[in-house]
């Protein structure tokens, strides 16, 4: 808006106030824009994100479109007898571990010219990889009963004990429902379905009880789990939401998966790394202290609040995440192509290099590195963001990311003379992927109790998947035996301790 002359007043002064006040106008504006702009951007990428439907299903007829290109590629096999024979690609042989099934194709033995007897001089071997549906089986446990003939005594056996008391469920079968919830995310409802095109009809709220025996029957191995976890000297955290259904009210709410992860291997450390669930009905900062009341050393872990009553007193020690920190100046520089958050981030990046390098190196050699080359590179950012927030409004989104490093420096630096602490919380971020991926399928817990259940086999799942194990060939082997295992040795069914025995499940893996 331009003010008339007439309304503009005579005294020099006053015109310079009341331009001034006008630039400051214009510049508050400014920012407000950058800031709108930036909340919009934020906005499109949960909107039109990875997750969208609109974009999965973009993606699905890309991937279509991909594949008719590939199958149209390959040529119709020639009749013709002079055309050039066809090249056969180079594979890779099929994995050794794979049963075999011989089919013989064996001409006649006598000679298709003069009839005399032929005699075998060798043989040429194909091989096809073929697939077997998965296939239910009854196992029938027959106990003979002997009877004496001089005092008429019967013996008889006593029946082999079960996973569930009385239940019809194999330790194989409650080992495949687990996973394929917890792990492949499909809902009970799902596998009712599934299994019933075999003919087996199995009701969603028998496979419910399933489940609700296996974590019965499982609590004292993940109590176990939940005390190497915190016997620990330094562990990652986080949290993420899960909805959960709220018969009362007639509606869902909001629990909380706390995870807590236990792995040394990127500082050298041999010991088996391992993860914990915890579920909360809310995200109280009690939920924390509860979970780690046995717990002293390093957390690695964001900037909740919650986390900020366990650091009093010392027997807890904060490292920050640098993944969390790079990710104000990631966003600002996607939606607005700001050159001050390129340089952060091309600054930071220059850290992970240094990382990269000495991963799975021993503490004393990565903390040697870190200080003569992060330290400087981390002094050089810090005066630089100093100077930065210096130049910036303060209500600005990159004053925010600025003042997100610059208040957290200790935490985000301690890493550089302890050489067991990691330049991110990654480790626990990576553990909650699977909560995502399955929150996506069943939509909801049923109930605080079905949250506890889940973190209950999310943590045995996710810690035979970090020591290397196939998950459902782990389960089934604690399910066969836990029931008649000593609960004072239980820790004997850890993943770690269980390794050995059981039997490697390479994947199949094929290049054309």
């Amino acid at each position: 808006m331009h003010a008339e002359p007439a309304a503009l007043p005579d005294d020099v002064q006053a015109l310079k106030a009341l331009v001034l006040a006008q630039q400051a106008q214009l510049t508050e504006r400014a920012f407000e824009i950058e800031h709108l702009k930036l909340l919009i951007a934020k906005l499109k990428r949960l909107q039109f994100g990875r997750s969208s439907e609109k974009l999965d299903r973009e993606i699905e007829q890309l991937e279509l479109k991909l594949e008719e290109l590939q199958v149209s590629a390959v040529p119709a096999p020639s009749r013709s007898a002079s055309a050039a024979p066809a090249q056969i690609p180079v594979r890779r042989p099929l994995p050794e571990h794979l049963p075999r099934t011989r089919v013989e194709h064996t001409p006649t033995c006598a000679c298709p010219d003069c009839g005399a007897a032929m005699c075998k001089i060798g043989e040429d071997i194909a091989e096809v990889l073929d697939y077997v549906p998965a296939r239910f089986r009854v196992i029938q446990h027959v106990r003979p009963k002997l009877a004496c003939s001089a005092c008429e005594r019967i013996v008889q056996l006593e029946a082999p004990s079960r996973p569930i008391a009385r239940g019809l469920a194999g330790a194989g079968l409650l080992a495949h429902v687990l996973v394929s919830k917890y792990c492949d995310h499909l809902p009970l409802y799902r596998q009712s379905q599934i299994y019933a095109r075999e003919g087996v009809e199995i009701g969603r709220s028998t496979l419910a009880e399933w489940v609700g025996g296996c974590f019965h029957l499982m609590d004292p191995l993940v109590t176990a789990l939940a005390r190497y976890v915190t016997a620990a000297g330094k562990l990652h955290a986080d949290d993420t939401p899960v909805p959960v259904l709220d018969p009362g009210r007639g509606r869902t709410k909001t629990g909380r998966l706390w995870t807590y992860v236990r792995d040394d291997r990127p500082a050298g450390g041999t010991e088996a790394p391992a993860v914990l669930f915890r579920y909360a009905p809310d995200r109280r900062g009690e939920r924390p202290r509860e979970h780690l009341a046995e717990f002293s050393g390093i957390l690695q872990a964001d900037a909740y609040a919650g986390f900020g009553h366990l650091y009093e007193g010392g027997r807890i020690r904060e490292a920050a995440c640098w993944a969390h920190a790079r990710r104000g100046f990631y966003e600002l520089h996607q939606s607005t192509q700001s050159p001050v958050a390129a340089e952060a981030l091309e600054r930071i990046g220059a850290l992970y290099e240094i990382e990269a390098e000495i991963r799975g190196s021993p503490p004393e050699h990565r903390a040697a590195i870190r200080q003569a080359r992060a330290g400087p590179l981390l002094e050089s950012l810090r005066e630089w963001l100093r100077e930065m927030l210096a130049r910036v409004s303060k209500k600005s989104d990159l004053a925010k990311a600025i003042g997100y490093v610059l208040t957290r420096w200790s935490a985000l630096t301690r890493y550089v003379d302890d050489g067991t602490i990691e330049i991110d919380n990654n480790a626990a971020e990576r553990a909650l992927r699977v909560v995502a991926l399955g929150r996506k399928n069943y939509l909801f817990c049923g109930s605080d109790a079905g949250g506890e259940r889940a973190a209950a086999i999310y943590s045995l799942i996710g810690t035979a998947k970090l020591n290397g194990l196939d998950p459902e060939a782990y389960l089934r082997h604690v399910l066969e035996r836990i029931a008649d295992h000593p609960i004072n040795r239980v820790e004997e069914l850890l993943p770690w301790n269980v390794a050995s025995t059981l039997v490697d499940n390479p994947a199949v893996e094929l290049a054309a």
